[in-house]
């Protein structure tokens, strides 16, 4: 049986029972310094291509470590394809909602800069670690896509029709989440979030002109960004996500 409390570490390698890889210097100076493994312990390794395999440490040091993935414990699955498009916030809220949106199973986040953004300043190598260390503690098998900072403008004008974009107008037009939600179910939607002192008019009827924009209403009372943007992404997941499936036995 799986252990619970076993370190699960995302390896972009292709994984493949019996077959040695090596770790990046980082993920081994964190199994050797931090959590001060020994050869032949045994950890979990996952990606979405592959599974999750439990594999053993054959060496190890803070440089280099070297796993082999003895026996799959979990196949690939399929994930809600839900993006969160964003404004950037300050650092301490700006990590909540990155580790939020991970938990919750986005697929994809958008740092959008937009006229009101507090800053257009976006560390991409930082949010990367972060959502790949919150994939590894939420038992997700995916790591979400981090794009860079783009504006509001340049997203519009590359939009794909097909995916539906909810905008969660803060000033409480559009349908109800709940109503917007069932309405409007698809397999590949987004969500997008403003900055703290909300979109601008001129913005918001831009948005508001496109056909594959749904407007939504967060209720009666003004929410701060990375709360609405937890929300969101939540009251999707009850309606139209995989909060519908049962997590079962796993191996």
């Amino acid at each position: 049986m799986k252990q619970k409390n076993k370190i699960r570490i995302y390896v972009a390698n292709k994984l493949i029972c019996g077959q040695e890889f090596t770790l990046s210097e980082d993920k081994s100076h964190y199994l050797c310094n931090v959590m001060r493994l020994p050869a032949g312990a045994f950890i979990s390794c996952f990606n979405s291509q592959d599974g999750e395999f439990d594999s053993q440490i054959v060496n190890i040091n803070k440089k280099q470590t070297i796993v082999l993935p003895v026996a799959q414990i979990r196949q690939p699955a399929q994930e809600p394809d839900v993006w969160l498009l964003f404004a950037p916030l300050k650092k301490d809220r700006m990590d909540f909602l990155i580790e939020k949106a991970v938990e919750l199973g986005v697929s994809k986040l958008v740092p959008v800069i937009t006229e009101y953004s507090i800053t257009d300043k976006i560390r991409l190598e930082r949010l990367q670690a972060q959502v790949i260390e919150a994939s590894e503690q939420c038992e997700r098998l995916s790591v979400p896509e981090v794009c860079p900072a783009v504006g509001l403008n340049a997203v519009i004008k590359e939009w794909d029709d097909s995916r539906c974009l909810f905008f969660m107008d803060e000033r409480g037009a559009g349908a109800s989440i709940k109503q917007a939600f069932a309405q409007n179910q698809s397999d590949s939607i987004a969500i997008i979030i403003g900055p703290e002192g909300g979109f601008a008019s001129a913005e918001a009827d831009m948005l508001y002109s496109k056909k594959y924009v749904i407007p939504v209403s967060l209720g009666p009372r003004i929410l701060r960004a990375e709360t609405a943007a937890v929300a969101s992404v939540a009251v999707w997941q009850a309606i139209c996500g995989d909060w519908n499936q049962i997590k079962g036995d796993r191996k």
